[in-house]
């Protein structure tokens, strides 16, 4: 792909944009970038292309600008269906988006992990059972250093991990991974998607440009992955599968057993590891299955699991207050998620949800809610459509900060409860991220037990 001295709009800026905007700005390009938000929001933000001399259009985006492009680069959360871009498209003008361009500048072979839930997870459990196997690794995309930003620094790693999420694979074209895994798909992101069938079509195109000599990883057991099958041209290795029949993995109590083309059956003891329940199981299956498909050996990956703690803000301890345990869940955004953590207990759960709305319905959660959700804690812009279909659940309080949300869960829990923060909703009606809503919840809960009511 030609840069140098062709127009190019990078459009929204952000971690992912500036570092679109230094690869262009670095190779020759004429730069433009574009914001809905105002400088004065962006303004940390943009320090780290303060040494790029580019045009800047902040506040709002001009259908002009977009018309004049060479090229326009999408940064992950823009969606590709705005009008302008669009406008650009039907005017002829390339559409592109970080991960494809990135792709077009590196030699690195690439393991892309996506799914609804889990991906980030199985992200970083595939990234060190390779490390751990001895191999040079680069690990990042939609979690934490962009894919561009590899590229940008002349990346030469042994392989590329990265985390794909649907945006991304919206905007794809040539994109092809050596081993490309598909963990779960339910509804998600459906202010995004025009219905879920659309939404099962853009996680299925990770596989769309697979020939037979690279590797497909999915989900045997999920629906909507299994109506992709057929449509996959590289060689499937799948989790879940019936233990009787074919090469993959299957769950079997406290085990993972994987029947391989190379070494027939073996056994991954998941007895007394950090990553707690069957939706981590099915993590580490999807991981080691990717390991092996690139030459990781059984012990390595055996020794990971047996190290590996998982996330921050995925089912993350806090604190034990009177033998009350507060667990953060913020990462868990949609229902699937939290119908995974609540799968986990077996205690009464206290039980705080709420946030922005991405589409769907939360009536998926009720069957986990007898004789397991002792109270409900609704906060933020979705408590009022929580409250109508699951208020009849379980008692429920309605509150407008997470430090009310905190003492309110306190004040309900009973030693040997769980007060769990599992929004089921993006952050952005109060916060920045998911992390920056976990790390105030972690804060307010440790307030709470100092100010002695522990």
């Amino acid at each position: 792909m030609e840069i140098k001295n062709k127009h190019i709009l990078v459009v929204g800026l952000g971690k992912t944009g500036n570092a679109l905007v230094r690869f262009l700005y670095q190779r020759g390009a004429r730069v433009t970038a574009t914001d809905q938000t105002n400088a004065e929001t962006l303004k940390d933000s943009m320090k780290a292309i303060s040494d790029c001399h580019i045009n800047l259009e902040l506040g709002g985006h001009r259908l002009e600008t977009f018309l004049s492009a060479d090229l326009i680069v999408l940064s992950p959360g823009v969606p590709h269906t705005i009008d302008p871009v669009k406008q650009a498209r039907a005017a002829g003008i390339p559409v592109t988006g970080e991960i494809e361009l990135a792709y077009r500048f590196i030699n690195t072979p690439i393991i892309a992990i996506t799914g609804t839930n889990g991906k980030s997870t199985t992200t970083l459990l595939v990234g060190q059972m390779l490390k751990d196997a001895g191999f040079d690794v680069f690990v990042g995309g939609n979690l934490g250093t962009p894919l561009i930003e590899y590229a940008e620094k002349g990346g030469a790693a042994d392989f590329a991990v990265v985390e794909i999420s649907s945006f991304q694979l919206d905007t794809i074209d040539t994109f092809r991974p050596r081993v490309a895994v598909l963990l779960n798909i339910t509804a998600d992101h459906l202010d995004r998607y025009a219905d879920f069938a659309g939404y099962v079509r853009s996680k299925g195109r990770i596989f769309e440009n697979q020939s037979p000599d690279e590797v497909a990883v999915l989900n045997y057991a999920d629906p909507a992955i299994s109506g992709l099958v057929p449509g996959i041209q590289s060689s499937v290795l799948p989790f879940n599968i019936d233990a009787k029949n074919g090469n993959g993995a299957w769950l079997m109590d406290e085990q993972i057993w994987f029947r391989l083309p190379d070494t027939g059956e073996v056994q991954l003891d998941c007895r007394n590891i950090p990553l707690l329940g069957a939706h981590n199981r099915e993590n580490i299956a999807a991981a080691a299955l990717a390991a092996f498909a690139v030459g990781a050996p059984f012990a390595g990956i055996q020794e990971t699991v047996r190290q590996f703690r998982g996330l921050s803000h995925r089912m993350t301890p806090v604190a034990t207050y009177n033998n009350i345990r507060f667990i953060d869940d913020s990462k868990a955004t949609n229902v699937d998620a939290v119908a995974r953590a609540l799968a986990s207990f077996s205690t009464p759960v206290i039980l705080i949800m709420g946030g922005r709305e991405k589409g769907g319905t939360y009536s998926a959660l009720k069957p986990l809610f007898p004789g397991r959700i002792k109270h409900l804690v609704l906060m933020g812009e979705a408590a009022a459509s929580i409250k109508a279909e699951l208020g009849a659940e379980a008692p429920f309080s309605h509150v407008s900060s997470m430090r009310d949300a905190v003492r309110t869960a306190w004040g309900q829990a009973s030693p040997g409860d769980t007060v769990l923060l599992s929004p089921a909703c993006a952050s952005f009606d109060m916060y920045e991220s998911y992390a920056h809503r976990g790390d105030d919840f972690a804060n307010c809960v440790r307030e709470t037990g100092a100010a002695g009511n522990g």
